[in-house]
């Protein structure tokens, strides 16, 4: 693990709280920015021009060379399992819809380990922005996405598909722990490039804010559509370069 990475970790042990109240404010937080955000059904739209300013690029060594974006998939597969081969990830996704208030609901605690998938949005692989949502913590152990943060570019994420069998396997490209204070819906959720299949992880991050009951920032993990398989296999593809 990188410095950067140490310190992140660190900082969120140091600061993680041992009483319950987290748990509901902490990621209704996150939450519900992302669904006053997709009130407007921004996540839907598949032909969007990118986010202002080079989001994806934020993060990414200058030297690094992703591979290309493959071209999506069709159909209306749902997901089934996410798998993060770098965390040790396999878990199972569940449909979440959105509150009386336009939040996007998260698993519930009782499931630490299961990850949110926003079953009116975009299906993961299909042209748009699929968005997945995951608790960091309980307030007993950590949770399907307390590692979240130390994913890096190039990094492998994969979704399996129901109904098609198929693996959509997806490359990160840009990791972003992004404060509370001026956050931005829009670069954090909208699509980079127009007609790809994109998706995000979302879970809260930051320090744990113990006068507020919340946490400071949102960890936002940008990857998109670099392959596709059966069950657990994916194939390369030729992509389509954009």
């Amino acid at each position: 693990m990188s410095d950067r990475n140490h310190d992140r970790q660190h900082s969120r042990d140091h600061d993680r709280p041992t009483t319950p109240t987290r748990l509901v404010t902490g990621i209704a937080w996150t939450v519900l920015l992302l669904g006053l955000w997709l009130w407007g059904r921004d996540a839907t739209d598949g032909i969007s021009g990118p986010a202002t300013g080079d989001m994806a690029a934020a993060g990414r060594p200058p030297y690094l060379s992703l591979p290309p974006a493959h071209h999506p998939l069709v159909g209306d597969a749902e997901p089934q399992r996410l798998d993060i081969p770098r965390l040790g990830i396999r878990a199972p996704v569940t449909e979440r819809g959105l509150d009386a208030q336009g939040a996007l609901e998260p698993p519930p605690f009782t499931s630490p380990g299961t990850v949110g998938w926003w079953a009116a949005g975009t299906t993961p692989g299909a042209a748009g922005t699929a968005l997945m949502v995951g608790h960091v913590d309980t307030e007993t152990r950590p949770a399907v996405f307390y590692r979240l943060s130390t994913l890096e570019p190039g990094d492998t994420i994969r979704v399996l598909r129901d109904q098609d069998g198929r693996t959509a396997e997806f490359t990160v490209d840009d990791v972003q722990v992004l404060p509370r204070d001026g956050f931005d819906a829009r670069q954090a959720y909208g699509p980079r490039r127009s007609g790809r299949a994109e998706l995000r992880l979302i879970t809260c991050g930051g320090s744990f804010d113990r006068v507020s009951n919340t946490y400071t920032a949102n960890v936002v993990v940008s990857a998109y559509l670099t392959g596709t398989g059966t069950g657990t296999d994916t194939g390369t593809g030729t992509g389509t370069g954009t």
